[in-house]
């Protein structure tokens, strides 16, 4: 019997040691690794406050999954008693052992002033938002937003410096708009090539070069592109991924609505299949411009029938280069068209496209997107 009880009691404590190590092994999961928030959140460390006060504040403001395992984790690290006050910007997908690192830094870790240059086709629209105060001072001139960041910056204010540049803008105007940022230095030597640069958010700190800023954005570029040349539809009419970056510019010219980018896709690759021309007016608009001017007006009849590389009206396939920088989304739908039987779009009035398999429902479509234009002129 005896000898039964210590078996028993062997087995229990090896349950129980299995069990906690597996316990460890979670715990030490999510505090190292597992991701605590999906968006950017502000948090704010008062004066005064300590692990314990924050970790449960932390907890009931959704930052962090368990302040008892956070404050585990704290001892582990060593930060027990480098708690920092200030306001920090707790970015997506962070851990809590990212959180304590933020939390403890303080000072530059501190996120309370947000300022975003946002590049435009021919200008670069500064942003300056107070994350606490939600005060947007935007709508300060120039010269008097100009003098407000050079305080902040020349008191060393919790200050995050981010540029911003939207899909659809050629290299050229990336280039011009980083050049009018004027917390960046340095020349940008050569102009990228059309449809390398990579349409994101950029944190950049004052003094960083404009080249690297260039190399940056073409690095996440090529990976975009590797990625989606990599999951491609195999049966798509596209024979290389330089190909590929040529149909998502042509598509994210095209639309600016996120859910057509699938059909307009199809447009094309329906058109290419049967050996159709593309006959798109984007890329005539960039054989007039080489993508480093706004048109500003309709196409000419005349620019519409002459043979230039870019003209599909006149030229089968696609055009020799990209016309412009497309973001990820018409990149994958470029390598993932929807499957329809469309082979025409014309705009519908609404800031979307009506689609149509034939000659006859296309006809129809433009007569309505005639008259909708004609109502808008009177």
């Amino acid at each position: 019997m005896t000898r039964h009880l210590a078996a028993n009691g062997m087995t229990l404590l090896i349950v129980g040691l299995v069990g906690l190590v597996s316990f460890l092994t979670w715990a030490q999961n999510q505090y190292a690794s597992a991701p605590q928030v999906e968006e950017e959140i502000i948090f704010e460390v008062e004066s005064g406050s300590n692990w314990r006060r924050t970790s449960a504040k932390l907890e009931e403001e959704g930052v962090i999954s368990s302040a008892s395992i956070f404050r585990v984790g704290l001892r582990y690290d060593g930060l027990s008693d480098e708690l920092k006050r200030g306001v920090y910007a707790v970015p997506a997908g962070a851990s809590m052992k990212d959180i304590a690192a933020l939390l403890s830094e303080g000072g530059a870790g501190g996120t309370r002033y947000r300022l975003t240059y946002l590049v435009r086709a021919d200008r670069v629209e500064p942003r300056l938002l107070d994350q606490i105060g939600s005060e947007d001072f935007s709508a300060l001139e120039p010269e008097a937003l100009a003098a407000k960041v050079d305080e902040l910056i020349e008191a060393n204010a919790s200050l995050t410096l981010r540029v911003a540049v939207p899909e659809g803008l050629t290299s050229w105007q990336v280039v011009e708009g980083l050049k009018a940022v004027p917390v960046l230095e340095g020349e940008i030597e050569d102009l990228p090539a059309e449809g390398a640069l990579a349409p994101d958010t950029y944190e950049v700190r004052a003094g960083d070069v404009r080249a690297e800023v260039v190399a940056e954005m073409e690095a996440a570029q090529k990976r975009v592109v590797a990625d989606a040349w990599n999951g491609r539809d195999r049966s798509i009419p596209i024979k290389t991924a330089d190909e590929l970056l040529i149909l998502a510019s042509i598509i994210e010219k095209e639309t600016g609505v996120a859910e057509e980018r699938g059909q307009v896709a199809s447009v094309f690759t329906n058109r290419l299949n049967r050996g159709m021309r593309l006959q798109t007016d984007p890329t005539v608009i960039y054989g007039i411009t080489n993508g480093q001017s706004i048109l500003g007006r309709g196409l000419r009849r005349s620019e519409l029938d002459r043979a230039t590389p870019y003209n599909t009206y006149t030229i089968a396939g696609l055009p020799p280069t990209p016309i412009a920088n497309p973001g990820r989304r018409a990149i994958e739908a470029a390598a993932n068209p929807d499957e329809t039987p469309y082979i025409f779009f014309v705009a519908d009035g609404t800031g979307g496209h009506a689609f149509a398999e034939t000659l006859v429902e296309h006809e129809q479509n433009v007569a309505r997107w005639r008259a909708i234009e004609a109502q808008r002129d009177n």
